[in-house]
């Protein structure tokens, strides 16, 4: 009232009015945006007020000159607090939402010096605001990156932001693993950039996540034996063989020698050898289906890994009457995989399917093994017999756990193929043969598809 007293009561040719400037930029700091509103059109209202009981209709132009210079700056001021009162807003409900939220957020400048730590960070992290704030991060948290921090900083740089995984050091010692991802704050009117960054716990998950894998891998070796116990007649014939020509050429062996023969006597040691090796190495192949060890990729070529299931399967494809064909492509390009998983998968649709023809005729039985191209750079290996096939109904649900067409089975082996598959980036597949029996595919992506894959 002060201002408006002296106004409109005292003769001074100045514009007093805009000295309700201060009273808005006082008011700024105690008022809403709303109140703060209030004030701006009172001051204007005071002015004109002023301005009517001081001049009335007469008045002169430098007087409404004065009117006017005061009007615009009050405007002007009201508008200009207002709109910082609005994003002062915004950035205390944004602030707010930092504070609250599970993850751990923090900003830092471009030296990596921390300017902000919220109220996740503390709780994950076990620093405080007061303590963080001002530390190099990467030094604070002993972080261990994925990739070299440069290469990081370079794809921030080109990309504006960055995703990845960052193990950090916690206050008591302890490590935590964390899905990271930073985001670049460009600065305006030359001021530096900042770096948002938004750290998720997965710690746990990834816990877990090892633990199902470590549970599947013991899963597919508890198949892996069963399928071999299940060939247990196949697997003694393809062992016994060798050896029983190992004794017939040692029997030769022995006779060619008493009559002084040394030449059939080395043909004879040399069939031995050949006979032994071959033993050997169907043993060799038993052992690594049966044994337990952790998943390792390798190249493969697919073609070499059917044949190895083949020479396990054949002699029980004799004894079920059913004829065993293969369709190899050649030149496929190699896979990434793991060698006894995948011969595991092969093993088991191999047998299935020769078990599924048991009630046919026996002039049709047939299984056959293909390997091709895919179509987008890896391969597929198909499984097909000529048996009963499978209705829909069974077809939506044989890869589920527990569920089988056997009256003797568990209902896993199908479901372990699957996840075996998945687990290499592949997929398993089950369709009609016509005009009976089922086809069982699965593809994998080859090293070269796999690899271009990585980002």
């Amino acid at each position: 009232m002060a201002i408006f007293a002296v106004d409109t009561f005292t003769p001074f040719g100045m514009a007093v009015a805009v000295l309700y400037v201060l009273v808005i930029l006082i008011a700024a700091n105690f008022c809403d945006r709303r109140q703060l509103l209030a004030v701006g059109f009172g001051c204007v209202a005071l002015t004109l007020l002023a301005f009517t009981i001081t001049h009335g209709t007469q008045y002169e132009t430098t007087a409404f000159a004065r009117c006017l210079i005061s009007l615009a700056a009050i405007g002007i001021t009201t508008l200009l607090v207002e709109r910082n009162k609005s994003a002062e807003m915004v950035l205390r409900e944004q602030a707010n939402l930092l504070a609250v939220t599970h993850d751990a957020v923090f900003v830092r400048d471009e030296n990596d010096v921390i300017r902000y730590w919220n109220r996740g960070a503390e709780e994950l992290y076990g620093w405080s605001a007061e303590e963080a704030i001002g530390q190099v991060s990467h030094r604070l948290m002993a972080s261990d990156f994925p990739i070299p921090l440069r290469a990081i900083t370079r794809i921030l740089e080109r990309d504006g932001k960055w995703e990845g995984e960052i193990t950090h050091t916690k206050r008591d010692g302890s490590g935590v693993l964390v899905a990271s991802r930073w985001s670049i704050q460009r600065g305006e009117q030359g001021r530096p950039p900042a770096i948002l960054e938004t750290n998720n716990d997965i710690t746990t998950a990834r816990r877990a996540e090892e633990d199902l894998r470590q549970a599947q891998s013991n899963l597919a070796h508890v198949n892996r034996v069963s399928t071999l116990g299940e060939m247990t007649a196949s697997i003694a014939h393809e062992v016994s063989q060798p050896i029983a020509a190992m004794v017939a050429s040692a029997g030769a062996g022995q006779r060619w020698l008493a009559a002084g023969n040394i030449e059939e006597v080395q043909q004879s040691l040399a069939r031995i050898s050949k006979d032994g090796h071959r033993a050997s190495e169907v043993i060799s192949r038993i052992r690594a289906l049966s044994m337990k060890r952790p998943p390792r990729k390798e190249q493969v070529d697919i073609n070499d890994a059917i044949r190895e299931v083949l020479a396990l399967v054949r002699d029980q494809a004799e004894r079920n009457r059913t004829e065993l064909r293969t369709e190899l492509s050649p030149d496929l390009p190699p896979i990434n995989v793991d060698r006894i998983q995948i011969q595991q998968v092969l093993l088991n649709l191999i047998v299935n399917a020769l078990e599924a023809m048991a009630t046919n005729d026996e002039t049709d039985r047939e299984v056959l093994v293909c390997s091709r191209g895919n179509g987008s750079g890896g391969v597929e290996v198909v499984v097909q017999d000529t048996g009963p096939g499978l209705a829909a109904a069974q077809m939506a649900q044989v890869f589920d756990a527990f569920y089988t067409t056997k009256s003797n089975g568990i209902g896993m082996g199908l479901a372990i193929c699957r996840s075996i598959i998945e687990a290499h980036d592949g997929s398993l597949g089950v369709t009609d043969n016509e005009p009976r029996g089922a086809v069982f595919q699965f593809s994998l992506p080859s090293v070269e598809s796999t690899v271009g894959s990585v980002p």
